[in-house]
């Protein structure tokens, strides 16, 4: 049975680093972590999460994006691990939303994010076995939330946290009142 893996938070130097490009997706290491972050993302209520925030420095991530508790309003796709993934190009419109970050708990900040991106990365989607895991090249246009996941952790490999996008702190609130705002949980 595959594992959840335990998140590491702001504070830890490896989410301060620029993570390592993945030089063999069939690694038994690569494949053993892409299952356990599948886990962990889906058990810790997130959207998408990277290697550096279980401690791997490896480029590598996946995005799941799909409504739960702590984004109700998320829309569904299937999980999938994205490997040494490129932004190549973007819009110039962007646009601020909440965003929050399982290393960083309890705050959500209002962030500046492109509305559309191109991207280029190896994909493995979740249903893959293992033994069929080469990883497929993919190029794509990714647009408003599904762009946001992707831009978001993008960053976490590039040593980057959200915070560091805030154009203001008077941008950042607590969980709860993001919660209260929403009208979640209610």
């Amino acid at each position: 049975m595959t594992s959840q893996l335990n998140v590491i938070e702001l504070g830890n130097p490896i989410l301060r680093q620029r993570a390592e490009p993945v030089k063999n997706i069939k690694d038994e290491s690569i494949q053993k972590l892409i299952d356990e972050l599948m886990v962990t993302v889906i058990q810790a209520d997130g959207v998408g999460i990277a290697a550096p925030q279980v401690a791997r420095s490896h480029r590598l991530f996946i995005m799941a994006s799909r409504p739960n508790p702590r984004y109700p309003k998320a829309p569904y796709m299937e999980p999938t691990a994205i490997i040494n993934p490129k932004i190549i190009g973007h819009s110039s419109e962007t646009a601020k939303d909440w965003e929050g970050c399982l290393s960083v708990p309890g705050i959500r900040g209002l962030v500046p994010r492109y509305q559309t991106i191109e991207v280029e990365y190896c994909d493995i989607p979740k249903g893959d076995a293992r033994s069929d895991r080469n990883g497929k090249l993919q190029k794509l246009e990714l647009t408003d939330f599904v762009a946001r996941i992707f831009q978001h952790e993008f960053d976490h490999l590039e040593g980057k946290v959200f915070l560091d996008r805030v154009e203001s702190t008077l941008d950042l609130i607590t969980e709860a009142e993001y919660q209260k705002l929403m009208g979640i949980g209610d």
